[in-house]
C-alpha cells in the first residue's frame, strides 16, 4: 500500500524507518514543512518527495500519519477524513480535550488512530489479558510510572499543555486501557523544582496524581523530567489474588542496593524510541491493517478526548489543590 507522512522531525523521521520496514507499506511519500528536510528523508528511506500536506492528500496515497506539532494536528485530521483517508496522528490531537472534542464530532465514522504507543507494548497487552481473566482477582492498586531523564526543549515545554497534557496522558491512557475501568475522580500535586522555566510557565518538573476508578479501583501516577538514571515507563498491578508488573527487566532504570542483588543488570533506557521501539513497530503495523480494512482503529479520537479530560481535570487539581471529579470538567454535552 502506498502511504504518505506528514512532519518529519524527531518522530516523523523515527516514522519513516520504521513504516519503510513494513512488508505492508510498498510506497512511502513524505513531506515537511522544510523542503530541505522532506528531500534528506526521501532519500534516505527511498520515499517520494511532495511539496505539501495538500500535495500528498491528493498524491494517491492510501492512508496518512501525521507527526507535525500540535497545532496543525486538527487541521490535518479533518482534511485526511475529508477527503476519505484513513489517518493516524500522533497525540495529541488538538490542543486541549475541547478543541479534540469539537474533531471528534466531525470525524464520526471516520477510520483514525490516536498515537498512544503503550498499548501496542508486548508487557503491556500481556497485563491487559491479565487484568481480563480475572487472574488478579479484585484489582485495588495500580501504580503508573513515567520518569524522562530530563526537559524537552524550552519551546516544546511552552507549548506542551503541561506535565499532565505532555508527559502523564500516557500513563492515564494507559491505565484506562489495562483496567477497562473510566476514571471519576483525581486528586493531583506537583513541584516545579528544577529549571526556572517550570515555575514562568506554571508547570511542573515532577508531578503526582491518585486516579480513583469507577470501580473505585486507585492508581498512582508518578511523572518528572529529571530522572538522572535514564528513561523509566513501569506499571504495577496490585490484586487480591495476584500482582504483575510491567517494566521490570534488564534495562529497567532503578538501581538495587540490596546486598547481593544484581537485577537489573543491563544497561538503563534513556530514550522513549529505545525503550518503545517494538511497541511503534506493532502500532504502525496495526494503522495498515486499518488501511487494509481489516481491522477497527484500536485508539480512537474518543479515547485521545477521555485522556485530554483527564489531564485537564489533575491540572486543575494541581493549581487549586483539591480533588477534581471528571464530570467538573468534561464539556456538558460529554459529562
Amino acid at each position: 500500500m502506498r502511504i504518505g507522512l506528514i512532519g518529519l522531525g524527531r518522530i516523523g523521521a523515527f516514522h519513516a524507518e520504521t513504516l519503510s520496514g513494513l512488508p505492508a507499506v510498498t510506497e512511502l511519500v513524505v513531506t515537511d514543512a522544510v523542503p530541505a528536510v522532506t528531500e534528506r528523508i526521501a532519500r534516505k528511506y527511498g520515499a517520494e518527495p511532495v511539496a505539501d500536506a495538500d500535495a500528498l492528500l491528493h498524491s494517491g496515497v492510501d492512508g496518512v500519519v501525521v507527526a507535525t506539532a500540535t497545532d496543525a494536528h486538527p487541521q490535518l485530521i479533518l482534511a485526511a477524513v475529508e477527503v476519505g483517508l484513513p489517518v493516524f496522528c500522533e497525540k495529541p490531537v488538538a490542543r486541549g480535550p475541547a478543541a479534540a472534542a469539537e474533531v471528534l464530532r466531525h470525524c464520526a465514522g471516520a477510520a483514525v488512530q490516536i498515537g498512544y504507543n503503550r498499548r501496542f507494548d508486548p508487557a503491556f497487552v500481556a497485563a491487559r489479558a491479565a487484568v481480563a481473566s480475572g487472574e488478579l482477582g479484585r484489582l485495588h492498586t495500580v501504580r503508573s510510572t513515567t520518569l524522562d531523564p530530563a526537559p524537552p526543549p524550552a519551546a516544546y515545554l511552552a507549548a506542551s499543555g503541561g506535565i499532565f497534557h505532555d508527559c502523564a496522558v500516557h500513563d492515564f491512557d494507559i491505565i484506562r486501557y489495562v483496567t477497562g475501568r473510566e476514571v471519576v475522580e483525581v486528586y493531583a500535586t506537583g513541584s516545579a523544582r528544577g529549571d526556572d522555566l517550570f515555575t514562568e510557565l506554571g508547570d511542573a518538573a515532577t508531578a503526582a496524581a491518585i486516579l480513583t476508578l469507577d470501580d473505585d479501583t486507585l492508581a498512582v501516577v508518578s511523572n518528572t523530567r529529571y530522572n538522572g538514571r535514564g528513561h523509566d515507563v513501569r506499571l504495577e498491578l496490585h490484586g487480591s489474588a495476584d500482582s504483575i508488573a510491567v517494566g521490570l527487566e534488564d534495562k529497567l532504570p532503578l538501581r538495587s542496593v540490596e546486598p547481593g542483588v544484581t537485577f537489573p543488570a543491563g544497561p538503563p533506557h534513556t530514550f522513549f524510541m529505545d525503550r518503545f521501539a517494538v511497541a511503534y513497530r506493532r502500532e504502525l503495523t496495526a494503522f495498515t491493517e486499518m488501511v487494509a480494512g481489516t481491522r477497527e482503529s484500536p485508539c480512537t479520537i474518543a479515547d485521545a478526548v477521555e485522556v485530554g479530560w483527564i489531564a485537564e481535570a489533575c491540572t486543575l487539581s494541581l493549581r487549586e489543590h483539591r480533588p477534581v471529579r471528571l464530570s467538573d470538567v468534561r464539556l456538558p454535552e460529554l459529562a
